[in-house]
């Protein structure tokens, strides 16, 4: 297995995971209306998870481009 199908595995791995961050986000900003404290507080740290998986997923994407090429 080269380092380009690695980097790519990578990249779907962490793509997927940021989209069913975003969806059980999005869920539960719909579904939850009574505890607005706790609510926010689960939604916040769901965004924040979303935002450190776009970033390790768009940091690979380069890599795995580069790796690619040669």
């Amino acid at each position: 297995m080269t380092l380009a199908n690695v980097l790519f595995v990578l990249v779907l791995v962490f793509g997927l995971a940021t989209l069913v961050v975003l969806f059980v986000g999005v869920l539960s900003m719909g579904r939850d209306q009574t505890g607005a404290t706790a609510g926010s507080s689960r939604s916040n740290r769901l965004m924040v998870w979303r935002v450190r998986l776009q970033l390790i997923t768009v940091l690979l994407m380069p890599l795995w481009y580069l790796a690619s090429r040669g």
